[in-house]
């Protein structure tokens, strides 16, 4: 099993070993980077690894923080955004 910075399970991710490797393998620029952000890296792999250090939010007192609520999946419902959140932070609480 394989967890992203922000605490999701990579190998449930349909895009895991096709357009993405985990976060980590690409430096916090999965494919979908490109477009959503101006920089090129997700906004909590920028955050928790690169400007903090940590090993992945969960080492972080802030936890979920308002960039989880604002990176929200156009795809899917307030109430999934919000369950999807609720599930990364019990993941990465468990590491």
């Amino acid at each position: 099993m394989m967890l992203s910075a922000c605490g999701l399970l990579c190998n449930d991710c349909p895009h895991y070993s096709g357009n993405c490797s985990g976060c980590f393998q690409v430096e916090g620029k999965p494919f979908w980077t490109a477009e959503a952000t101006q920089n090129g890296i997700c906004p909590l792999f920028d955050c928790s690894i690169n400007k903090k250090g940590l090993v992945h939010c969960g080492e972080c007192n802030e936890l979920p923080c308002r960039i989880y609520y604002e990176l929200k999946d156009p795809d899917i419902s307030d109430s999934e955004h919000q369950q999807s959140i609720q599930q990364r932070v019990s993941n990465l609480r468990q590491q």
